[in-house]
C-alpha cells in the first residue's frame, strides 16, 4: 500500500503529509518538522488519513494487526498455561520418583497377540489394554505398579499348544522416566538401552511357566483372561539370569549381563541370593 504524499491529521501535531514509510515506520512532514511513528499502530488512535479510500484500506490493515495481536496474546497465554502444566507434572513426577517404595511384584508379563510378537517392529512398547467394565469402561488400563525398577516380559503361546508351553519372546526395562500412575494412554515404552528380543530358538528354551506360579493355584498353569499380570521381582531376576546363560554371542551376552545387573540394582536384589526357578512347570 503506497501512502507517499497522502494527507493526514495527527491529533497533536496537526495536518501533514506522508514522506516515507515501510512495514514498521512511517515518516510525516508537518508544518515545522518531520516526525516518525510506528506503522501501522499510529493509525489506531492518533493519525487519520484524509483520503477515504486509503482510510478504508488502512482500517482493514489495522483490523488485521489487532486480530494478529490478540491471537499472539492468546498463544502466549496458552503457552504459559502449557508450561505451568508441564511444571506441575514435572514436580509430581519428581515427588513420585523420590518417594517411590519398591513393590515386591512390580514386574509385568504380557500376553502378546500374533501381531504384537515382533516387539522391535512395534517400537518397543506394549499396550496395557482397556478397562472392561465400570465407570471407566473403554479407558486404557493404568499400569500403576510399574516404575523405574520394572521390566516388561513379552510372552506368547503357539496356536494349538497347551498353556504350559507359553514362551518368553523378549524383555525390556520400562523407560527410565516412566511412572505407571501417570500413564494416561496405556502404552508402556522401553528403556533406551535395556531391551532384549530372543531368537525363535532361544525362545523355545525360555518357557514362562518355569518361573511363574499362580498364587491361588500353584499347580495349575492357566492364564484365562487379561493382557497382563504382575509378578515377582525375583522371578524376573531368574529369567534375566537364564537369558545371560542362553546367549552365545559375546556382545549379546554382555548386554544381557548389563541388563541383569541393572535390574538387580534397581530392585535391590543380591545376585548371589537368587533362588532357582520354582514355577508351575518345575512341579510336574
Amino acid at each position: 500500500m503506497n501512502l507517499i504524499n497522502e494527507k493526514v491529521t495527527h491529533n497533536r501535531f496537526g495536518t501533514g503529509s506522508i514522506v516515507k514509510h515501510n512495514d514498521s515506520i512511517i515518516e510525516i512532514h508537518f508544518a515545522s518538522e518531520n516526525k516518525k511513528f510506528v506503522f501501522p499502530d499510529v493509525f489506531e488512535k492518533h493519525l487519520k488519513l484524509h483520503n477515504q479510500s486509503a482510510a478504508d484500506s488502512m482500517e482493514k490493515i489495522i483490523h488485521k494487526v489487532v486480530m494478529g495481536r490478540k491471537e499472539e496474546e492468546w498463544r502466549k497465554e496458552e503457552e504459559k498455561k502449557r508450561q505451568h502444566k508441564i511444571q506441575q507434572l514435572r514436580s509430581e513426577h519428581e515427588k513420585l520418583m523420590k518417594n517411590h517404595k519398591l513393590h515386591p511384584q512390580s514386574q509385568m508379563a504380557f500376553w502378546c497377540d500374533p501381531e504384537e510378537q515382533d516387539i522391535s517392529c512395534s517400537g518397543w512398547k506394549v499396550f496395557s489394554g482397556v478397562i472392561k467394565s465400570g465407570n471407566n469402561k473403554g479407558k486404557p488400563n493404568k499400569p500403576i505398579r510399574l516404575h523405574q525398577n520394572s521390566a516388561c516380559l513379552l510372552t506368547a503361546i503357539d496356536s494349538g499348544k497347551p498353556e504350559k508351553d507359553r514362551r518368553i519372546l523378549g524383555v525390556y526395562m520400562v523407560n527410565e522416566n516412566f511412572i505407571g500412575k501417570l500413564c494416561e494412554d496405556g502404552y508402556i515404552p522401553a528403556h533406551s538401552e535395556y531391551r532384549i528380543q530372543l531368537t525363535e530358538q532361544e525362545s523355545d528354551q525360555m518357557l514362562f511357566w518355569k518361573y511363574y506360579t499362580n498364587e491361588k493355584s500353584p499347580h495349575k498353569m492357566t492364564w484365562n483372561s487379561g493382557k497382563y499380570r504382575y509378578f515377582d521381582n525375583v522371578w524376573m531376576a531368574q529369567i534375566l539370569l537364564d537369558i545371560v546363560s542362553l546367549k552365545s554371542d559375546p556382545k549379546d551376552r554382555e548386554l544381557a549381563q548389563e541388563f541383569f545387573e541393572y535390574f538387580c540394582k534397581m530392585n535391590q536384589i543380591c545376585d548371589q541370593e537368587i533362588p532357582k526357578p520354582d514355577g508351575g512347570l518345575m512341579s510336574i
